[in-house]
């Protein structure tokens, strides 16, 4: 039993001892790729388990996510190392003031009418004063179900001539109203035989 015990290879220290390891051992100044810390764990520690990619893989984001390690361009770096890079927040990095640059001028708050030759935005309807008075008249009352009748052409409206007539009957005296939907398709006349012969 004791050639047994002394004949199996030590076991594998935990991944996160060799992630850390490797990351020492290749001192980057730019922090370690995960190709490079994988290739260093290979030449130290031999045997390593079938799945030793997506291992590495997951305790890497688990380390990175916990905050052992810090990613930054494509590399992973110890986040107690003394070189490694301040952690950024998310969004955009504020401008970077010069200090011998004279303040800005403070915003005087104006009033819109003053300061601006008109306010901003849409400018409102004008309303015509019969409107507002039967919108006001008929706000309580229910709206009628169905769709509203046509409204009255005005007097402005029938004075002007229409732009283009209808199209005319055979004899061109009334326009024919058309029906809904799309026009029959048109054939052409055929030469009857009898009128050839």
């Amino acid at each position: 039993m004791a050639t047994e015990e002394a004949a199996k290879p030590s076991p594998l220290p935990p991944y996160p001892e060799m992630i850390l390891a490797a990351i020492e051992g290749l001192g980057g100044k730019n922090g370690s790729n995960k190709s490079a810390i994988s290739r260093y764990i290979e030449g130290k520690y031999g045997e390593l388990p079938p799945a030793h990619a997506s291992l590495l893989t997951a305790h890497l984001a688990r380390m990175k996510e916990s905050g052992e390690l810090i990613f930054l361009k494509n590399n992973y770096f110890r986040a107690d190392a003394p070189d490694a890079p301040p952690k950024r927040g998310r969004g955009r990095p504020p401008k970077v003031r010069d200090p011998n640059a004279p303040p800005p001028p403070p915003k005087a708050a104006a009033a819109p009418s003053a300061g601006s030759p008109r306010p901003r935005g849409r400018p409102p309807k004008t309303k015509d004063p019969l409107v507002a008075a039967v919108a006001q008249a008929t706000a309580g009352m229910p709206k009628a179900r169905g769709r509203p009748p046509k409204k009255a052409k005005t007097e402005a409206a029938e004075a002007a001539p229409s732009p283009a007539p209808a199209s005319t009957g055979g004899d061109g005296s009334t326009p024919v109203k058309r029906g809904r939907g799309r026009p029959p398709k048109v054939r052409p006349a055929v030469p009857s035989e009898t009128a050839a012969a």
